[in-house]
């Protein structure tokens, strides 16, 4: 793996030293609380005094400072504990990312309470710029979104919503249909009728219309009726 791939992060305690080497993309979504596998974050099974020299740490240091020799236990602990090094242009590419991640979390989960649809993305960027708003990548994306949808009211209309929506669709792919109503959102209704078909109604981002309508339609080759009951 290319070094630019890859940062020596550090920990020191109780007098010793403890380095490991990381994805950084990864440790950072590890540190801000995303569900991540210890295998997708760190590049070798080995904790180190000195990843340069090539000196492991000591199974008496590692007991002194985190009262175990266990692997994930102690790389979880200096994930969160410790120094992870970034360069400016993993940073900048690192907040890019998050910038969009925040944009579509807010795109998928508010509307315009004008009209109750979607606001588009790039009208939600541009607002976020009006506004200053700064991405934190030590903070979690949803946590971010809420704050920055607070931010944005001074800008434009918005705000968070659910949206319930009706679906009916025929015999021919009432079943597949059904199977996938969990994936697709809340479900608050589901009945089957005489003939086989199916009317169901779930709770979903009020964001998220167009997104879920054009799944329904997928699945059933445009054979579905699809109705906004409600935006709250």
């Amino acid at each position: 793996m290319p070094a630019k791939d890859y940062v020596i992060m550090k920990y020191e305690s109780h007098g010793e030293r403890f380095e490991i080497l990381v994805k950084p993309k990864e440790a950072l979504s590890f540190r801000s609380g995303r569900s991540i596998s210890l295998s997708d974050v760190v590049i070798s099974d080995t904790i180190y005094k000195d990843v340069k020299r090539g000196l492991k740490a000591s199974p008496s240091s590692l007991k002194k400072v985190f009262g175990t020799e266990d692997f994930e236990t102690i790389v979880r602990e200096i994930l969160l504990k410790g120094e992870l090094p970034i360069t400016a242009d993993q940073r900048k590419e690192m907040l890019e990312n998050k910038r969009k991640q925040v944009v579509d979390f807010i795109h998928k989960n508010a509307v315009d309470p004008k009209t109750n649809l979607p606001i588009p993305p790039l009208r939600i960027e541009k607002a976020l710029e009006q506004a200053r708003f700064q991405v934190d990548l030590s903070k979690d994306i949803e946590s971010q979104a809420m704050q920055a949808i607070h931010e944005l009211t001074r800008i434009i209309p918005i705000k968070v919503a659910k949206a319930l929506i009706e679906i009916r669709v025929g015999q021919k792919y009432a079943t597949r249909i059904k199977s996938q109503l969990q994936s697709l959102g809340s479900v608050k209704k589901s009945n089957w009728l005489a003939d086989g078909s199916l009317i169901a109604e779930i709770e979903i981002p009020a964001g998220a219309q167009e997104e879920i309508i054009d799944k329904l339609n997928s699945i059933t080759k445009g054979e579905v009726e699809v109705k906004v009951v409600q935006v709250k």
